[in-house]
């Protein structure tokens, strides 16, 4: 008898005590707080957002691609026609001549043909710089709709082609995102790199190239601690290419980009998945996106950020 009052004892002891935990009143102003905090970072997020959205249906965004063909001659001339050896999809039937030499190119237009170098009208042949200097050369075409520019990748050049009209750009569905989420921005420690350190980046084209790294940045999520190897991104900022297990199955098969900030002082630097976007490659097939690296192919489904994007299938 003693034994089942003693229990009983306990068993109310622990009741009221967990009766008290439950009833405790909650503050008001804690949760108001939370509630202005919540509002903010998504009012944020939509800010940044927007800003994606613009950049990449500007008249030189990504969407407007219409072309990427490798040169692969001494010259080549450039048109829409069928005997132009660089054929654009858009543009006047002859636009002009390439020519290259040991690394050095050149454009004559066609006669009769109005190109502007750089904004400024094109009378005869003129030099064009490729994006391994500080800025390409940019040849413009239909009354400044097109535009063409040079790329090297991977010890190879290319003439990149754009127009405003682009079925990809006129097309253009919009972005899909996850619903915002503040648990997905996360803190983070930076480590740095070895004096000199490279990283094998692949892109979509298959080259490989060895890229400086400034270090890695890990994280943590349920207790697992993972590893995300940085690119520079200006400025001291850091670029994360990634796959996580949502790629192919919600989000873009080959992975995504993640611009980071500065570390602090301390290594310390906020991470925010919410921001995470899809390469230039989830929108058109003239781009020569990075691919994430060995290492940043997490075994984490992030479902934060940009979803796979949808395009169109009728004008």
């Amino acid at each position: 008898m003693l034994r089942w009052r003693h229990c009983c004892t306990i068993g109310l002891v622990a009741l009221l005590a967990a009766c008290g935990e439950t009833s405790a009143p909650e503050d008001p102003s804690a949760r108001a707080d939370a509630a202005r905090r919540d509002v903010m970072f998504s009012a944020q997020t939509r800010v940044w957002q927007d800003t994606r959205r613009a950049e990449l249906v500007a008249p030189d965004g990504w969407l407007s691609l219409i072309g990427l063909h490798r040169i692969e001659l001494k010259s080549h001339f450039i048109g829409s026609g069928e005997t132009a050896g660089i054929r654009l999809s858009m543009g006047p039937d002859k636009l002009g001549l390439l020519q290259s030499d040991d690394g050095a190119y050149a454009f004559t237009p066609e006669r009769g043909v109005a190109v502007t170098l750089d904004g400024a009208p094109v009378r005869g042949r003129v030099s064009l710089r490729t994006d391994a200097d500080a800025a390409p050369s940019v040849l413009g075409f239909d009354e400044g709709k097109g535009a063409l520019t040079l790329i090297e990748r991977g010890g190879s050049a290319f003439v990149r082609a754009r127009h405003e009209d682009a079925p990809t750009r006129r097309r253009f569905t919009g972005i899909e995102y996850w619903p915002t989420a503040r648990d997905w921005q996360v803190d983070a420690e930076f480590v740095p790199a070895a004096a000199g350190a490279t990283l094998p980046i692949a892109n979509i084209l298959g080259m490989v190239e060895d890229t400086p790294t400034p270090g890695s940045v890990a994280f943590e999520r349920d207790g697992t601690r993972y590893t995300l190897q940085a690119i520079d991104g200006g400025d001291g900022t850091l670029f994360l290419i990634f796959a996580d297990r949502t790629s192919g199955h919600g989000s873009y098969s080959a992975g995504r980009y993640l611009d980071a900030p500065a570390p602090g002082s301390d290594g310390r630097l906020q991470i925010d998945f919410n921001r995470a976007y899809n390469p230039p490659c989830a929108f058109t097939a003239f781009a020569t996106c990075p691919l994430p690296p060995a290492g940043n192919r997490l075994d984490l489904a992030i479902p934060a950020g940009e979803k796979v994007y949808v395009p169109a299938t009728t004008v």
